[in-house]
């Protein structure tokens, strides 16, 4: 048990509000929510709260204000850069949302969602496709994001490239904000000219601005057909002309184009023994490429093979296998989505989410990769990902018996510096669809436009002025600070 709080003012109050099942200073119960799934952070809280409607969450948010207990909200508990744990302190309450599992409503004739902050991903997809819609947006995680954790992320995937972020798929939302008041936003209205987009403001916010506990989302035609391909590449420059391709061939049918190098590749092919390789022979680099149609008559097969005809003509393409079935189909993904924890068991990394124009990717990671591995001997840089918006996953390996560890807060924490500052040149961002969280913060203020700062930091001093909301995340608090020698 948290014995310093266990039965404090605070704790009395918030345990007759929520009862025993929402409310434990209980250690035990509460340890498996303290470290984030990557195990990189760890923290202590006060208290885990376990609210289970927005009233409850009203309620308990009005009541931490009062006693100004900090509050760090949490999904899933799947996010990459630690923006759902607390600090070390023990002073956070932990309020977990993971009992508002709510589908309030599901409208098939207009294609909407409105979903709980604690609905997983998977359950979404799963209701949805009963009606015979989809939600256009998944990741690895699926079967444990939350759409809270969703919305607060503003997580991307392997669609955005057709469908965009989570913050396209929200058309109306229900936040929480630091002085318990209910902001009710969740009409979809198409057209809402009083004043700023105030939705937005939440998405991508981590919960810094206010606690989102619903959110409206927009459903689409669920899938009739698609075509799924798998593409040997001399380089990225030949995959940006293929993607290009793509795009004029069939603009509206393109859902995914996905590139990894070989080395990659090979790590998945090496940690999951129950995949194969889809091409014979070694290729420089990869592309996994996906049309999709709610129209099963679309002839998908036919244009996937006339476009990768004419790559493998022009020298574009080397080698390419259509999947013959969704099994296949599926196989391809597979290798895809095996990468992360491939890497991961060959040793210590630096994994870097980030952006750079569209159209500069391929130029970037030509000039990045063999600058980090001369800069940085015995390392090895590896890009992979969503090419069409420009972000890739740009992990950079520790030396042959690098410690997990230490090296990462040694020559990793280095390194991402430098990856940092390359990105910046660039034009690009450090935090492409993961979040900033506290994995990010300080190299947010080190890298970011002072004036973009400044206007994050007024936004956050206007909605929650005493700094209850997640703090630490996101935005330092020193760039809340006003300037020495200010009144």
């Amino acid at each position: 048990m948290n014995q310093r709080y266990e039965d404090d003012a605070f704790a009395r109050e918030a345990r007759k509000l929520l009862g025993a099942r929402g409310f434990t200073t209980d250690a035990v119960t509460m340890a498996p929510w303290l470290t984030d799934w990557r195990g990189r952070y760890s923290g202590k809280a006060r208290a885990l709260a376990s609210p289970a409607s927005t009233r409850e969450v009203s309620d308990l948010v009005a009541l931490c204000a009062r006693h100004g207990v900090p509050i760090v909200a949490q999904g899933g508990n799947s996010g990459m850069s630690g923006g759902a744990t607390p600090d070390a302190s023990g002073v956070a309450l932990l309020l977990s949302l993971r009992r508002m599992t709510a589908i309030r409503r599901l409208d098939a004739a207009a294609g909407q969602a409105v979903c709980e902050a604690g609905v997983i991903l998977e359950t979404l997809h799963q209701a949805a496709a009963e009606v015979g819609l989809r939600f256009p947006l998944t990741l690895g995680g699926k079967g444990s994001a939350t759409i809270g954790g969703l919305v607060a992320t503003n997580a991307g995937g392997t669609q955005v490239l057709r469908h965009g972020t989570m913050r396209a798929q929200v058309l109306g939302l229900e936040a929480v904000l630091a002085d318990g008041s209910v902001l009710d936003l969740l009409a979809p209205l198409k057209k809402d000219n009083r004043g700023f987009d105030l939705q937005q403001l939440f998405i991508g916010s981590e919960g810094t601005l206010g606690i989102v506990c619903a959110a409206t989302l927009r459903l689409l035609p669920a899938i009739a057909a698609r075509c799924t391909a798998w593409v040997g590449l001399k380089g990225l420059e030949e995959a940006e002309r293929l993607l290009h391709a793509f795009e004029c061939a069939a603009p509206d049918l393109l859902e995914g184009f996905e590139v990894l190098p070989d080395q990659a590749l090979a790590a998945v092919l090496s940690h999951d023994r129950g995949t194969r390789a889809p091409l014979a022979g070694p290729h420089a680099w990869h592309a996994l490429v996906e049309l999709a149609s709610p129209d099963g008559e679309q002839a998908l097969d036919r244009i996937v093979e006339e476009v990768l005809a004419e790559a493998i003509e022009r020298g574009w393409a080397a080698d390419a296998a259509v999947a013959a079935n969704e099994r296949q189909a599926q196989a391809f993904w597979r290798l895809r989505d095996g990468i992360s924890a491939a890497q991961r068991a060959l040793g210590p990394a630096m994994q870097h989410d980030i952006a750079v124009p569209a159209g500069r990717m391929a130029a970037f990671v030509a000039a990045a990769v063999p600058e980090i591995e001369r800069r940085f001997p015995g390392t090895r840089a590896i890009a992979f990902g969503h090419l069409g918006d420009g972000n890739v996953h740009f992990h950079v390996l520790a030396p042959p018996g690098g410690q997990r560890g230490a090296w990462e807060v040694g020559e990793g924490a280095t390194i991402s510096t430098y990856v940092h500052d390359l990105v910046t040149a660039w034009q690009g961002t450090i935090s492409a669809e993961h979040g900033v969280g506290q994995m990010k913060r300080d190299e947010l203020v080190r890298t970011a436009d002072p004036v973009r700062l400044a206007v994050l930091a007024s936004v956050k001093q206007a909605l929650d002025p005493r700094g209850l909301l997640n703090p630490g995340k996101l935005i330092d608090p020193a760039a809340l600070a006003p300037p020495p020698g200010s009144p």
